[in-house]
């Protein structure tokens, strides 16, 4: 399509429009040049008209924008690499979710792509990442197509004022084109698919992918590695904060289907965000402009505000199913996959918080779906216990989230409840909670989405409504007043009693038939954490492991 205005003479809806928004930051800055036509900033509206024309979208009932990612619908986790350099060698946890590229790979293939975009358009948004100005990060993300460029605006901050935009000058710039492609052969990718973030230049290329998700965890990675230099504590977490009370916030750890986005949308609070937050000497702020949330089997009841999102302009569905004719939603057809996601901006939310920031977490909720079914639906930990679950990241891969899923959970143990965006060693981000959680008096919960009365299969999944309940006991403070008991195995306590929750419900043995199969489930799993946190040892202090679980 990007050839078309050169071989058949076609203007697009909006190419007079395209450099209103310029910056004077041109893109030869990053070595792209002979660029047919650049479109720079545009809203939108505007983006719609260019989506719907290159034909890489359709408007569904209500205006909501449809797209389909391709090959890709979910993250290429096996595909992102990062270029060791010697300013940040020694800060990167190197290992499976940061794998080393080397400088020169990286300049043959982004030269490459240089060469691939001469003669096509881009499109280029000009954001922010961070609601805290302090902490603000300029970015700039350049992409192939127009709804990329749609997701980019959703998801990050952006201005509409013309001078902002012209002095515009990006301290870190993404360039993602799923149309080019690299060899792995050559380029010592793993496959034709990469996502490479080079620290030393500022820059991180996307190739061989459609999925925006990919943008979305590139700037996250960056912010995770910038801002702890700066002492501010950066988490993969939804937030929110009582009306009444700017230091009531709770922050919820979890990977992508734990339900972060979910339980965070809780209309008697105000949403901070619903993935990405900074802790800083200030309070806790978001570092997006938007939200990205699975949205298969979507309940109206059950997540009104996510579902409202779905029915208005500006929102981006990714991969959702609707009829053709009436333009209507099938959020329960998992025809492409079941990471169905809906993009929108923190406008579409009634009750954001101001600012999308607020003051100090008072509660911590770590949020696991445990697949066993033997964790209880919730637990109270202390500083050291809280700090060893962190780092251990227990929950289960729900499927879609990731290349290679299927449809059964995958058992798995993601540091910091995110480990694929962490780019320092778990510790450093471990060290720093603590701190924050012992100087702010904050408590901390060890909350199951999961399973209960058997494991995957034979067992049912933890009612949202029992889940919602105990939240709201706990950060209401009602939790403080009830009796307790110790597990055995994992010392944490567990709540006897808890208002709109039945007494049986609390404590996993009661729900299963078996006894011993229980018993059994449980010390396989108290094993699972024991060998998987062995592989920390080497920077965290023994006496962590004295925090977790025995046998």
């Amino acid at each position: 399509m990007a050839k078309m205005g050169i071989d058949l003479g076609v203007k697009t809806p909006c190419e007079g429009q395209a450099t209103k928004n310029a910056s004077e930051f041109k893109l030869h800055n990053h070595g792209l040049s002979k660029i047919r036509k650049v479109y720079w900033n545009l809203p939108t509206e505007a983006l719609y008209e260019e989506s719907i024309f290159r034909k890489e979208s359709r408007i569904t009932k209500h205006g909501a924008l449809a797209v389909n990612t391709g090959k890709h619908t979910a993250r290429a986790a096996k595909d992102k690499f990062v270029v060791k350099e010697p300013g940040s060698e020694k800060d990167i946890w190197w290992g499976v979710y940061n794998k080393p590229f080397t400088q020169q790979k990286f300049s043959d293939v982004l030269a490459r792509m240089q060469a691939y975009l001469q003669g096509r358009d881009l499109f280029v948004q000009d954001v922010h990442a961070g609601h805290d100005e302090t902490h603000k990060l300029p970015i700039r993300v350049i992409t192939e197509l127009a709804w990329h460029s749609i997701f980019v605006r959703n998801m990050f901050i952006t201005t509409d004022n013309q001078e902002e935009l012209r002095r515009h000058i990006p301290d870190f710039t993404i360039i993602s084109i799923p149309s080019f492609k690299a060899t792995p052969a050559m380029d010592q990718t793993s496959s034709e698919t990469f996502i490479l973030l080079n620290f030393a230049r500022k820059m991180a290329i996307i190739g061989g992918t459609g999925y925006a998700g990919e943008i979305k965890k590139s700037v996250f990675t960056v912010m995770n590695y910038i801002l702890p230099k700066k002492d501010v504590f950066t988490a993969h977490c939804s937030a929110n904060v009582n009306p009444n009370d700017r230091d009531d916030v709770a922050i919820f750890f979890g990977l992508s289907g734990t339900g972060k986005t979910t339980l965070s949308a809780d209309p008697s609070r105000n949403l901070i965000g619903d993935d990405e937050h900074g802790w800083g000497p200030d309070g806790v702020f978001n570092f997006e402009g938007g939200c990205y949330a699975k949205v298969i089997q979507l309940s109206p009841t059950g997540e009104p505000e996510i579902y409202a999102a779905t029915k208005m302009f500006g929102t981006l569905l990714e991969n959702v199913v609707f009829d053709p004719v009436t333009r209507k939603l099938d959020l329960d057809d998992d025809e492409y996959t079941e990471n169905t996601r809906a993009s929108y901006p923190l406008s579409a939310i009634p009750n954001l918080a101001e600012g999308a920031r607020a003051g100090h977490a008072k509660n911590i909720v770590l949020l696991t779906c445990d697949a066993n079914g033997v964790l209880p639906p919730i637990s109270r930990l202390n500083p050291d216990q809280a700090i060893y679950h962190f780092i251990s990241g227990y929950t289960s891969k729900v499927g879609g989230t990731e290349i290679g899923l299927g449809e059964e959970p995958e058992v798995t143990f993601s540091a910091c409840f995110g480990a694929p965006f962490m780019s320092h060693h778990p510790y450093k981000y471990a060290t720093m909670l603590k701190q924050r959680m012992i100087e702010h008096n904050a408590n901390c919960w060890l909350v199951n989405t999961g399973w209960t009365g058997g494991s995957y299969g034979i067992g049912k999944r933890i009612s949202l409504k029992y889940t919602r309940a105990m939240l709201n006991a706990a950060l209401s403070g009602k939790l403080d007043n009830v009796k307790y008991r110790k597990d055995k195995v994992f010392g944490f306590e567990v709540p006897l009693t808890c208002e709109g929750v039945p007494d049986k419900v609390l404590s996993p043995s009661n729900t299963w038939d078996d006894i011993n199969a229980y018993r059994n489930k449980k010390k396989q799993l108290a094993q699972l954490f024991i060998e998987n946190f062995k592989q920390f040892l080497d920077v965290v202090p023994r006496d962590f492991t004295e925090s977790g679980p025995k046998l």
